[in-house]
């Protein structure tokens, strides 16, 4: 059995990008059959998750972005940071991370930070005190083949372009004591968003598509 370390390794040298495909697409087979009790999930930021694995403060997650996604319309915006240092490969498409510079500015602000407390499938999206402004610092675009890692805390946006899908194998390693964090409305309240879990028989089918895009590659 694939461990998250095997995985993380594999990322790392970038000398068998065949056992990644090969290990997602058994993944995803399983899935499909019914054998790995896992419900997809789709993201309020546009993509579908699969949560594979967790184990204690690591996780690795298949994200699928689809070729006609859904208006994406987050109740803050689509800028975040993460809990968790994410290592990514994309396995099929182009993913495009903008990486966000976020300054406190109390006087002139342009944005409120949000902490994300996730219980099951409801995100607490809690505003805080701090005020930010925020600049694009860097446009990063990565496609089938590479691999990308994102530091725990360090705004950014991820997209791809419309009518073209993407697939990542995604892991994530929890840092203690650091929380999700979105940038929205400097005059917005606390509010929560639900997310929507996917059934067996939806869940069967997204595995199915998300399969035969990584074995084109």
């Amino acid at each position: 059995m694939t461990s998250y370390a095997d995985l993380e390794r594999e990322i790392d040298r970038g000398t068998r990008p065949e056992m990644l495909r090969g290990w997602v697409l058994d993944v995803l087979g399983d899935v499909a059959d019914g054998r790995r009790p896992v419900r997809a999930v789709r993201h309020p930021l546009g993509f579908t998750c699969l949560p594979v694995e967790r184990d204690g403060p690591d996780g690795i997650c298949v994200h699928a972005w689809p070729a006609d996604p859904t208006p994406v319309r987050p109740t803050t915006s689509t800028m975040h940071s993460h809990s968790w240092d994410l290592l990514s490969h994309v396995l099929h498409g182009t993913v495009r991370n903008e990486l966000i510079e976020v300054d406190d500015a109390p006087a002139d602000p342009a944005w409120r930070i949000y902490e994300v407390h996730s219980l099951g499938e409801v995100d607490e999206m809690a505003a805080t005190d701090r005020l930010v402004t925020a600049m694009t610092a860097t446009v990063e675009t990565h496609s089938a083949g590479d691999s990308y890692a994102l530091r725990a805390g360090g705004f950014h946006t991820s997209e791809v372009d419309a009518g073209e899908p993407a697939v990542t194998v995604a892991l994530g390693r929890t840092t203690p004591g650091a929380c999700d964090l979105s940038l929205g409305a400097v005059d917005g309240r606390s509010h929560r968003v639900r997310r929507d879990r996917c059934d067996a028989a939806e869940t069967a089918r997204m595995a199915r598509e998300i399969a035969r895009l990584v074995a084109r590659g």
